[in-house]
This record gives C-alpha cells, structure tokens and sequence, in this order.
C-alpha cells in the first residue's frame, strides 16, 4: 500500500534519479554533484526544519514514486515572527498508476505545524490541487514577464537556448539585430530612454557578500517578509549566485548620491542570451529607477533581453516599458489568518526570488 513519510537520507539518490527525470532529462542517471546538491537543499541545508521534513511517496512496492521539497523560511508579518515553508519540486513518477500521489503528497506537506505554507512553482495541477485544498493564487505574483532588446537575438535565444544550434545561430542574430538599427524598434527607444534615466543613479556592482548586507534595509518595509539570521541569509544569496545554465551572475545596488542603497538587481547571463533575473529590490518609490537601471545594465552587456517572475511593487513601474507576460507557474498560499492574505492581495509580501525555493543551486544547476 502506498504511503508518504518524511525524507531521508537512504532516498536521495531515488529523488535525484526522479529529478532528473522530471525536470532535465529522461533516460540519464544523476550526477553526483545533482545528489548533493538536492542532499543539502533538502536534509542538512539552513533551510531544512526537522519538524516540517521533505515528503515522499512511496509505491506498493517500496520505490519512491513521487517527492515534495520543503525548505522553511523565518518570517516576520508585523511584529510577529512566524515560520513559512516553501513547497516546491512536487513530482510523481507514474501518475497514471496513482493518481492521488500529488494530492497526498502536498496534504501531508499542509498538515505540517508551519504558520504559513507557499508555493511559487504551483504548475496547473498542482494550481488545481492547492485550490481543491484551499489555497489562494495571487496573479500579481504568478507572471513571468520578459522585456526583449534585441529580437533576432532573443527569438533565437529563447527557442535554441538548450540546443548545440545557439552557437552557430545566435551570431547571425546578432548581426541581423545590428542591420536592424533599431530605427522602428519601439522597444530600443524605451531601452535608450532607461539608460538616459538610469545616468542619474549611481549603479555599484557587487559580490554576493555585499549584495546580501543590503537585502535587509531593501525589505524592511513589507509588512511580510523573511527574517533570516546572519549566515542563512548569506547562504541563500551565495546559493543564489550559482546557476552556470542562466550565465554568469550579475548583481548591482542602485544608490543614492550619499551612497546608500535605494534599489538592487540580481540577473544571470549568457552571452548574447536573455537574462533570467532572479531578484529586484526597491524602496518605496524607486522601482522605475532600478528597473530602468537594470535595463540600462542588460543592454550595456549585449543581452538579447531579459526575464523574470512580477512582484506587485514593479507591476506599475513595467507600464510603459514595452513588457510582455506570461503565466507559467503560481504562487500560492495556505493560511488560517486571513490577514496574511490579505498581505500578499495588497502586494506587501516579499515572495519569490530570494524569498522561495527558486535561489537554490538545483535550479540553474549544470546537471545534465
């Protein structure tokens, strides 16, 4: 009879084969590097809460058949600190077979003493799922939205980008972009006009480190947001840094003339590719100047575009800036308190990014 029961050690090599299965390729067997990788992420990581585990599935005959990742996150809504999971990477191998696996999996996860349980990975399944088990969506969190600066190279980059193809491809792209002039391209105007603005304020790039020292003072003014210790934080980011299949990492603070920070960035490049940004940073008021300082920097570096999830704080500072969006994945909340909820419709909870699971090294990670 199958059953679900918290992860241990003895599975990871049976999750990572499902991982990658999953989500990178059929037909491979994992990496040792993707085994400890999802080993720390999920059983020893500063994110790891023995009380609210990782769950398995476990089939009639003792395989593991499905996994939900969990990974808690200190929080602090008003004065009051609570412990949020994440529950991510939900899969189930077979689902033809045991059609109730997913829903088993994430019901166990819910009953879980947590305060708060989130998602930002709910697919449309699991969307159905979380809403059967009373979860809310918030489309304000649950957009991707892209912002291309050069056509040929993005359009390029976006259907070539796991394909040997790109290298031989995206040079003529590039050199199509270039014939273009930008002459009628809209969106070169709005990238032209976000470097003129971007001029006025100081960008400083910065290492992980430093990148992380400002996080604090960026965040402090949501009502519901992470209150991570010292080295969890510097953990996260330094996690966050590390995904070779998005590029290099590119992180800047967006300063005010006395040198304090307004605003920050954090997006991954390949060359001549499109930017995954993982996270963006501002005070109240400032979000146009850092997202016209993210664009400024992007284009500066050649990039074909960039992508990344919406927070309600940028939503309206997107207006105007030639934005396309999509929604591919949902963030989703279960909570008793309404008021939390009522947090995240107002858009004054920090979700997503740093604040989720998608700052972990499995995501991004060259396992393949």
């Amino acid at each position: 009879m199958s059953r679900v029961r918290p992860l241990e050690a003895a599975d990871i090599d049976q999750v990572a084969a499902l991982y990658l299965a999953t989500f990178i390729r059929r037909g491979k067997s994992p990496s040792e590097d993707l085994i400890a990788c999802l080993g720390e992420f999920y059983l020893s990581g500063p994110t790891v809460d023995p009380q609210i585990p990782s769950l398995v599935h476990v089939n009639g005959k003792g395989a593991i058949s499905g996994f939900v990742g969990v990974n808690v996150v200190p929080m602090k809504f008003s004065d009051n600190r609570l412990r949020a999971a994440f529950g991510g990477t939900l899969m189930v191998r077979d689902r033809e077979q045991d059609p109730m696996a997913g829903a088993r999996l994430l019901k166990a996860f819910l009953s879980g003493p947590q305060d708060l349980s989130l998602s930002e990975t709910a697919n449309t399944t699991s969307l159905e799922m979380a809403k059967a088990l009373r979860g809310v969506a918030f489309a304000s969190y649950s957009l991707e939205w892209m912002r291309i600066l050069r056509p040929a190279a993005f359009a390029c980059d976006m259907a070539l980008r796991k394909s040997s193809l790109r290298a031989w491809a995206l040079p003529a792209a590039r050199r199509l972009d270039r014939l273009h002039g930008w002459s009628g391209y809209a969106g070169a105007r709005v990238a032209k006009d976000a470097a003129q603005t971007a001029k006025a304020e100081p960008v400083k790039h910065v290492d992980a480190e430093a990148f992380a020292a400002s996080v604090e003072i960026l965040i402090s003014h949501y009502q519901l947001r992470p209150d991570w210790p010292g080295l969890q934080l510097r953990h996260v980011v330094r996690e966050a840094f590390e995904k070779p299949l998005y590029g290099q990492p590119v992180a800047a603070l967006v300063t005010a003339p006395n040198g304090s920070p307004i605003g920050a960035f954090l997006y991954h490049l390949r060359e001549g590719g499109v930017g995954r940004v993982l996270q963006m940073l501002a005070l109240p008021g400032r979000e146009a100047k850092v997202m016209d300082c993210l664009l400024a920097d992007a284009d500066r570096r050649g990039a074909a575009g960039l992508r990344g999830r919406t927070h309600p704080a940028f939503l309206e500072a997107m207006l105007g800036r030639k934005m396309l969006f999509a929604n591919v994945t949902n963030t989703v909340a279960f909570c008793r308190d309404e008021a939390i909820i009522d947090c995240f419709r107002r858009g004054q909870a920090l979700a997503n990014g740093l604040a989720g699971e998608s700052w972990g090294r499995h995501i991004g990670g060259n396992f393949s």
